[in-house]
């Protein structure tokens, strides 16, 4: 049986939470050997992207906290206002 979201197979647990959130993950995450100037660009992009979505935080949290060792910390989101330092 296949997972079809929106004509994309989901074949890894990462595909998965990437077509339910609706993002890729690398840019949050970050790729291998990128530089300073592309890490730069991919952090500005993505603060855009929570901008536009205060709900995305949330909503990655609940995806991911059944899979979240016992002991770890949930993280607080801290609200972002572009410009503005929360």
């Amino acid at each position: 049986m296949k997972d079809i979201v929106a004509g994309h197979v989901a074949l890894t647990a990462t595909d998965h939470l990437e077509l339910a959130l609706g993002i890729d993950l690398e840019l949050f995450l970050g790729v291998p050997d990128e530089n300073e100037i592309e890490r730069a660009a991919r952090l500005d992009a993505a603060r855009d992207m929570l901008a536009d979505d205060p709900g995305l935080y949330a909503r990655a949290l609940r995806a991911v906290a059944s899979h979240l060792p016992e002991t770890s910390e949930v993280p607080v989101a801290v609200p972002f206002v572009a410009g503005v330092a929360a």
